[in-house]
């Protein structure tokens, strides 16, 4: 379990850098991703994959969320690369093979359990993004005093401040 949780945070903060996120985001990348993995390794044996990915969906977009408020930064820096882990590529994968091989029902099997657990990654991301961004806002408030000095030492959204000879847009 350790392992798998190992290579699912790894395996984010890789996807984190073709993604182009900022390096000084990597790590709450890869915790994101590795959390989300152990949401998830945890509920498989109690409930569907489609239901654990449900549930790791939404603490992965919870966590996404309170760390782009955290750092003031878009909250897809996060999310994106946080369910890397939890996409059926697997399921889309083997569909594609037994539709190849000629083995249409277990294609149709494992075609609809990858479409279910998509279906819950979205249901997931949307069911956390109706809540207000007061509700992360007011969970930053809370963050430690060393964490907002930490946090208001470093420059703002480096990647999004315009270069010295740029001009203006009139």
């Amino acid at each position: 379990m350790i392992s798998q949780i190992l290579a699912a945070a790894i395996g984010t903060v890789a996807f984190s850098l073709l993604f182009s996120v900022p390096k000084i985001y990597y790590p709450y990348c890869g915790f994101i991703g590795g959390v989300g993995w152990v949401i998830y390794c945890s509920l498989i044996p109690i409930v569907s994959p489609a239901e654990a990915t449900f549930f790791a969906t939404v603490g992965v977009i919870l966590l996404s969320r309170l760390f782009a408020v955290w750092e003031r930064c878009p909250v897809t820096l996060f999310l994106i690369p946080g369910i890397f882990p939890l996409v059926p590529g697997a399921g889309v994968y083997w569909t594609s093979y037994y539709i190849v091989t000629g083995e249409l029902s277990q294609a149709s099997v494992t075609g609809f359990e990858a479409v279910k657990v998509a279906v819950a990654i979205v249901l997931g991301i949307v069911l956390i993004f109706e809540l207000p961004q007061g509700v992360f806002t007011a969970i930053a408030k809370m963050a430690p005093l060393a964490w907002k000095n930490r946090r208001n030492a470093r420059v703002k959204m480096p990647f999004i401040h315009k270069k010295k000879n740029q001009e203006e847009l009139p």
